[in-house]
């Protein structure tokens, strides 16, 4: 799995850690998409940047971290294709996957602590989608 991560300043220091996880502990391929510091970036670039990795077929998920998980949640759903959840939980994680076949997960940087992330980000990646009549939901939207 390839796995493309992005985040803005605010998400900068839980992308970092984010990625160590991934690398380190779940053996999966990263694509950081930046920024690369905690100095000031505009989250557009960086969530366009991601889908773009995603519909190219460069990776398979995608994560976007922001400090509210707001601002990249919009830029991501702007495009075709793309289906980002904003989750601060894994209830909704789990249902993001199941119900809706998100496939990028957003977090809050200011608003999610790394422990709480490894647990949405887990249960993110450890559910698949349901189909059934989930699917017929999704194609109203595309």
């Amino acid at each position: 799995m390839i796995i493309s991560i992005g985040a803005d300043h605010a998400g900068f220091e839980l992308k970092e850690k984010l990625k160590e996880y991934l690398i380190n502990t779940k053996k999966i391929q990263i694509l950081d998409s930046g920024g690369f510091s905690d100095e000031p970036c505009d989250y557009p670039d960086i969530a366009a940047l991601v889908c773009e990795n995603l519909l190219e077929e460069n990776a398979e998920i995608g994560i976007l971290i922001c400090g509210t998980g707001i601002g990249m949640s919009i830029c991501a759903n702007r495009n075709a294709g793309i289906r980002a959840a904003l989750c601060t939980s894994v209830y909704m994680a789990k249902k993001s996957k199941q119900h809706n076949n998100a496939n990028i997960l957003v977090l809050g940087g200011k608003i999610t602590n790394f422990e709480e992330a490894v647990l949405i980000l887990d249960e993110f990646l450890g559910n698949k989608f349901d189909g059934g009549r989930h699917s017929s939901r999704l194609k109203k939207i595309t």
